[in-house]
């Protein structure tokens, strides 16, 4: 098992949408940056918000049904107070998504007041829908349009061109393929999106990553791993001598693992396939609303 994360991923096209994205910015009202509600700091593209610049932005916590609620109304409060204009949604279910086109409006109220004055009543707002792979971009469009418009699948990278998508309410949606950054230097965003899914599987070491993952459930979440998988966590000390940080998180892999009948030949646990299953089940919102960061405090 890997005792490191490091993730330098960067696609031949994911360079041409971060040029496609300067190039359609002059065609834009404003930008719609959606990002993970569980990971709200990883999941953001720090190149953004050069690319974007001063252009009016609305970042969209899509999944928030899947993150804690309580931990998701810090991070909305944390963007008010910085002035950035943020809901919280889930765009499959279509929970929140009602206050997106209220939030639009609010944010160009100015330009759509200045517009009216100048007679171009009518003209439709015109938005740029940006965010990193994975993350719902095809989900809200999707809600928002009331037909299965753009592809969505449960994988990073599936929407592959821009697209226009025209909505009933005077808005134009502009698409653009999910891009990720040159080299993540901290290590812990890339975990963070390599436990949402928003890399690909097949470069990670999956046991690593679930052990990683148990270890943080530990610190905050312990009670939801003794619900879903009925181990005793009592007993595992992180400070014993005996087990290292990452330790703690493979013991509770085994514990896991022995309790779901995962063994192979001698008695022995099939770590690998228990490791799958604690990654594809908290994806899939299975232990529960869990938030993996929490906005730092001014």
């Amino acid at each position: 098992m890997s005792e490191a994360i490091s993730v330098q991923w960067f696609p031949g096209h994911m360079a041409k949408t971060r040029r496609i994205i300067t190039k359609s910015l002059a065609l834009v009202d404003a930008v719609v940056e959606i990002i993970d509600a569980r990971i709200p700091f990883s999941s953001r593209n720090p190149e953004l918000d050069k690319l974007v610049g001063k252009k009016p932005r609305l970042v969209v916590l899509n999944k928030c049904d899947t993150a804690d609620e309580a931990v998701t109304l810090k991070w909305l409060d944390f963007y008010k107070r910085r002035g950035i204009s943020a809901i919280a949604a889930d765009c499959r279910s279509g929970m929140g998504v009602n206050r997106f086109l209220p939030a639009l409006k609010e944010l160009l109220k100015a330009k759509i007041d200045k517009w009216q004055e100048s007679g171009m009543v009518g003209r439709p707002i015109r938005i740029m829908i940006v965010g990193i792979p994975n993350v719902g971009k095809s989900s809200l469009i999707n809600r928002l349009s009331g037909r299965r418009t753009a592809k969505v699948e449960d994988r990073p990278g599936v929407t592959r061109g821009k697209q226009w998508v025209s909505l009933s309410q005077g808005v134009e949606l502009l698409d653009m393929p999910g891009v990720l950054w040159p080299k993540f230097e901290d290590e812990q965003v890339g975990e963070n999106l390599a436990f949402t899914g928003a890399i690909k599987d097949n470069i990670m070491d999956i046991e690593y990553l679930a052990c990683r993952l148990l270890q943080f459930l530990k610190k905050g979440y312990a009670d939801r791993v003794i619900e879903r998988y009925g181990v005793d966590l009592d007993d595992i000390v992180p400070d014993d001598s005996s087990l290292s940080d990452l330790g703690v998180g493979y013991e509770i892999l085994n514990r896991i693992g022995k309790k779901r009948g995962f063994l192979i030949s001698g008695g022995e646990v099939n770590t690998e396939r228990a490791a799958i299953t604690v990654i594809d089940e908290f994806r899939a919102g299975k232990l529960g609303r869990i938030s993996l960061e929490k906005p730092q405090s001014d």
